[in-house]
């Protein structure tokens, strides 16, 4: 059979042989679709799209046993420090504190942050502790606030400044659900005194409620978030198993004290770190060296860009934080070419490295001063008197 004829007989005939008129690309059959089926198609393409929406928001509802820890910020912690102008000194190339961005992964985001790589995927537990998700904010901002001021007397006691500790009481740090002092304290609080008697310390409170069971009712001096004068809450003590941890114990009062109670400081001159919207004490390290550089000759780092973290206590001591491979993120991202971290940190923070970010371990703030110095900062020593400082030269190598 030839071309021409194959053509032909795909030709559609009428029974009498004659060639029926068509329509280009339709066959004699064919029949418009009925207004009936498109409203069904389109019925049923509306059904779907409602069952997947209702189930995104089902499962961006679904919470899951994680926090996705992701690089946050690196900035310069300068504009958190206030001191009298005439101690104040402009600085070149502020210290950077850094924190980290946490988020509750649902099920609808899980998948994101598992494929995002330098986000990590920590237990509930890993993250708060245990602690309720109504205390947790409140604790952070309270842990940075104790950060703030061991800062202010780390910085000045380096410095050679005159520091007067005074412990005022201990720090309520939680309240466990259905206990005694639940609706009664709240996290921030301050108690200085039992029935009358003085608890300046941990120990000192401790000691006066031993003499209390379950049942009997004690007053408690009370400093609302710390500040203003104590009020006085009766509160009925009773016996409450709750869980802390991973055991479970029986509280009369029900609260945790924070560790190093309230402790308070003599300043020679006004001295001010507020930082706004972050939580955690992971700042401390960056704060003290900030406050440092602010009173002496602006010019700590050497006009390199060096960012720190870890905990600072009021006597010098760094301690461990967590994030810290986010951390290290977030400054590289900022340009930093050294990273001062916590020894305990080191290995998580090198698992981040890059050629242009040396990262140094350091116990204390003399060792973190010691780098900085090392590196062509202009590190000062203690002061003889509170008048003037004298820089420390790099060590020779």
């Amino acid at each position: 059979m030839n071309e021409h004829a194959e053509r032909s007989s795909a030709v559609p005939r009428d029974d009498a042989g004659e060639v029926e008129e068509v329509e280009e690309g339709v066959g004699a059959s064919a029949q418009p679709p009925s207004a009936g089926a498109h409203r069904h198609r389109v019925s049923r393409l509306l059904v779907a799209l409602v069952v997947v929406a209702v189930v995104l928001v089902i499962a961006s509802r679904v919470n899951l046993d994680y926090y996705a820890v992701e690089p946050g910020t690196a900035q310069s912690v300068q504009p958190f420090i206030t001191v009298p102008a005439s101690k104040s000194h402009a600085v070149t190339h502020p210290v950077l504190l850094v924190d980290v961005e946490i988020s509750r992964v649902s099920a609808l985001s899980y998948l994101y942050f598992k494929l995002r790589p330098d986000t990590a995927l920590d237990s509930v537990y890993s993250v708060t502790g245990g602690t309720p998700p109504s205390q947790l904010v409140a604790q952070g901002y309270l842990e940075m606030d104790q950060a703030e001021t061991a800062a202010e007397a780390a910085a000045l006691g380096r410095l050679g400044y005159d520091v007067q500790p005074h412990d005022a009481g201990v720090l309520v740090f939680a309240v466990f659900h259905g206990t005694a002092a639940s609706g009664l304290l709240r996290v921030g609080d301050v108690i200085s005194g039992v029935d009358g008697r003085p608890t300046p310390t941990n120990q000192a409170f401790l000691s006066a409620m031993k003499r209390y069971r379950s049942g009997e009712t004690v007053s408690l001096s009370v400093e609302r978030h710390g500040t203003g004068s104590p009020v006085q809450v009766p509160v009925h003590l009773r016996n409450r198993s709750v869980e802390i941890g991973t055991k479970r114990v029986t509280l009369d009062l029900g609260i945790e004290l924070y560790p190093t109670g309230q402790v308070r400081y003599t300043f020679p001159f006004p001295v001010s770190i507020n930082v706004a919207d972050i939580g955690g004490p992971s700042a401390g390290l960056a704060m003290t060296l900030g406050l440092i550089d602010t009173l002496t000759g602006g010019d700590l780092t050497g006009g390199k860009t060096i960012a720190a973290t870890g905990t600072m206590s009021s006597t010098g001591a760094v301690g461990p934080v967590g994030g810290v491979a986010e951390k290290t993120v977030a400054v590289e991202h900022a340009g930093a070419t050294i990273f001062l971290v916590p020894p305990q940190e080191y290995a998580s923070a090198m698992s981040k490295d890059v050629p242009s970010l040396h990262i140094f371990p350091v116990a204390t703030l003399d060792q973190a001063l010691a780098v900085i110095a090392a590196h062509g900062g202009h590190v000062p020593r203690r002061l003889a008197s509170a008048g003037g400082t004298t820089p420390v030269s790099a060590p020779s190598h």
